[in-house]
């Protein structure tokens, strides 16, 4: 059963959200959550102006959009990850190309990765959205019933960083940002040369094997466009994904850690949610009950073309130091 609704919330949510009194805590991740069916979050539109018009700022642009992932109240369903594969075609992972058989022979030979429940591994070119099993010491006796694992469970995406590293190192400009500040690929662009993959400091895009282009989340621009929900936020049956303007997930986030810390889980956190860090902020962050080290994410991203202007300069002063010196054993010589 659905709570109050509360100002600002983002109609295509349920209103019941993480940080509402009665919903789940860490210990009971699914208590007190309607399903997340919903509707479209904005009247469909079709320009950028008709967008910042609908949301009453003619001529300017619409808010950035985003992602906050609430790590406490992740079941690992898996429902978003299959829900990004259904509506934007991304092939399935099996086999070592990612190519996704479905003779029964060729399915009977898939490459499981047989460590985990968690068979994607890592987000990758066919891997939009990544949910990972992380088995961890616990903190707490009641987290486990006594055991000695503990499941920390988190559906990873693209970060669709404010500096985005792999948009700067684009040679065809593939890579490009949206109305939203949302971070796109346009594949009928890409040329395959893999610049970006180095370049993400959290190693989020990558090449598909079998088609040699680069491929990521695109936080369902077509979906975003036209005032939908993303697919991976709309079948989240716990919303442990939430999708809305940025500053309003981030006010959200912080009621939801300060809940939690309440509640004495001291370990919780808040990563990417900080605009100073190194890369200027996430447009998809998390909150996350361990170090980020035990998720798999850099403890302090850096964007990695941070240093390229000061590079750049200090090339061009050592290049005209050698024209100097070369002109200068010219003249002398003669």
């Amino acid at each position: 059963m659905t709570g109050p609704a509360r100002p600002g919330d983002t109609p295509g949510h349920p209103t019941q959200r993480a940080d509402s009194p009665g919903a789940g805590s860490a210990l009971d991740p699914t208590a007190g959550f309607a399903t997340n069916v919903g509707t479209p979050h904005t009247t469909p539109m079709t320009g950028q102006v008709e967008r910042a018009e609908h949301l009453g700022m003619p001529g300017v642009r619409p808010p950035r959009y985003g992602f906050f992932t609430d790590t406490s109240v992740c079941i690992g369903c898996k429902a978003c990850e299959v829900a990004c594969k259904e509506w934007n075609h991304v092939p399935a992972d099996a086999g070592g190309s990612g190519s996704g058989p479905t003779s029964e022979a060729a399915l009977q030979g898939m490459d499981l990765l047989a460590m985990s429940y968690d068979n994607t591994g890592a987000l990758g070119g066919n891997t939009w959205r990544h949910v990972a099993f992380v088995e961890a010491p616990p903190k707490r006796p009641q987290e486990t019933g006594g055991g000695d694992v503990r499941w920390l469970m988190s559906s990873d995406v693209c970060k669709h960083c404010t500096h985005a590293a792999c948009l700067d190192v684009c040679p065809t400009g593939s890579l490009i940002r949206t109305e939203f500040d949302t971070v796109y690929v346009q594949p009928d662009i890409c040329n395959g040369c893999g610049y970006c993959v180095p370049a993400c400091p959290y190693g989020v895009i990558d090449i598909r094997p079998e088609d040699g282009r680069a491929f990521k989340c695109t936080l369902c621009y077509d979906r975003t466009k036209d005032g939908l929900t993303p697919a991976c936020a709309q079948a989240c049956p716990t919303e442990s994904i939430q999708f809305g303007p940025l500053d309003e997930l981030r006010e959200r986030a912080d009621r939801r850690l300060a809940q939690l810390h309440g509640q004495g889980v001291v370990e919780a956190q808040l990563y990417g949610r900080d605009p100073d860090d190194g890369v200027g902020g996430d447009g998809a962050f998390f909150l996350l009950l361990d170090e980020p080290e035990v998720y798999g994410l850099p403890p302090d991203p850096v964007v990695t073309t941070r240093d390229l202007p000061a590079m750049w300069k200090r090339a061009a002063v050592a290049a005209a130091g050698l024209a100097v010196a070369v002109a200068g054993a010219f003249l002398g010589a003669s």
